[in-house]
C-alpha cells in the first residue's frame, strides 16, 4: 500500500511539471500570436497587389513571349515551409506528409525543422528576413531562366482561423497566362514584357516571405491549440490520479486504525 501510494505521488508530480511546461509554452504562443498575425496580413497585402499588377502584364499578348511564361528546363523544386520547434500538434508532420506527394522535387527548406529533414543549412522560419527572401528569389529566377528546372513551387501552412490551418502547395512558377485582353489598360515603358521580366524576382520574393509569415503565424495558432488541449488532458489526468491517491491514502489510514484498534485487544 505504501509503495502504490508513493508511486502516484510521483506521478502526480510529474504530470504536474508537465503541465506546468504546457501552459508555459501556451502563454509564450499566445505573446507572439498578434504579432505574426499582423505580419501575415501586411504580406497578404502586398503578395496580393504583385499578383494583380502579374495579372495585367499576362494579360498583355507581348507578355506571352516571356522567359517566365515557357519554362526552359525540366525538374521541379519546392520550398518546404516548417517550424522551429514541434509540439504544434500536426504542423510539421502535415508539412511533410504533403511534401511527400512530390517524391522527385528538390526540395528547398526554410524552418530548422525542415531543414533538419532535408539535411540542409539551418534557415531560421520565425526570423526569416526580406533579404533572404530577395536573394532566394533572385537565384531561382536566374536558376529557371538558364534552365536547371521548370517549375517553382512553395509548400507552406494556410492560415484559416485559430481552429484551422491547412498545408498547401502553390505552383509559382512558370506563370500562367490569361484570358482577359483588356482593349485599354495601362500603359508601360519600356514595354509590358520588359515590365514582367523585372517584376518577376520582385514578386517570388514577395510570395516566399508572404508564405514564409503565413506559415509562422499557423505555427504559433496551432502550438496554442495543441498546448491548450495537453493542458486540458494533463489536468484531467492529475485529477483522476488524486483521487486514486486519496482512495489510497484512506485505505492506508483505515488499515492502520484496524491494525491498532486489534492491536489493543489482545
Amino acid at each position: 500500500m505504501g509503495a502504490d501510494i508513493k508511486s502516484l505521488r510521483s506521478r502526480i508530480r510529474s504530470v504536474d511539471s508537465t503541465l506546468h511546461l504546457t501552459r508555459a509554452m501556451g502563454l509564450v504562443a499566445s505573446s507572439k500570436i498578434r504579432r505574426a498575425t499582423r505580419n501575415m496580413n501586411q504580406s497578404r497585402q502586398y503578395a496580393a497587389a504583385m499578383e494583380d499588377l502579374l495579372k495585367v502584364l499576362r494579360a498583355a499578348p507581348e507578355c506571352e513571349r516571356s522567359p517566365y511564361m515557357k519554362p526552359a528546363g525540366q525538374g521541379t523544386r519546392i520550398i518546404v515551409i516548417a517550424g522551429d520547434r514541434g509540439l504544434a500538434g500536426g504542423y510539421n508532420a502535415n508539412v511533410f506528409r504533403l511534401a511527400a506527394t512530390e517524391p522527385a522535387a528538390e526540395f528547398i527548406p526554410i524552418g530548422k525543422r525542415a531543414c533538419e529533414r532535408y539535411e540542409k543549412p539551418v534557415v531560421s522560419s520565425e526570423h526569416f528576413p526580406a533579404t533572404e527572401a530577395q536573394r532566394m528569389a533572385d537565384e531561382l529566377c536566374r536558376d529557371f531562366l538558364d534552365g536547371k528546372y521548370g517549375r517553382l513551387g512553395i509548400l507552406f501552412t494556410r492560415y484559416r482561423s485559430m481552429m484551422s490551418q491547412e498545408a498547401v502547395l502553390e505552383w509559382v512558377l512558370p506563370l500562367t497566362g490569361t484570358e482577359e485582353h483588356a482593349a485599354a489598360g495601362p500603359v508601360f515603358e519600356p514595354d509590358e514584357q520588359t515590365v514582367l521580366n523585372a517584376a518577376v524576382p520582385t514578386y517570388v520574393s514577395g510570395m516566399i516571405a508572404a508564405c514564409v509569415r503565413e506559415s509562422f503565424a499557423s505555427e504559433v495558432a496551432a502550438r496554442r491549440m495543441a498546448m491548450d488541449s495537453a493542458g486540458k488532458n494533463a489536468q484531467e489526468m492529475i485529477d483522476r490520479l488524486q483521487l486514486q491517491y486519496n482512495r489510497a491514502r484512506q485505505n492506508s489510514i483505515t488499515q492502520e486504525i484496524t491494525e491498532i484498534v486489534a492491536g489493543s485487544g489482545l
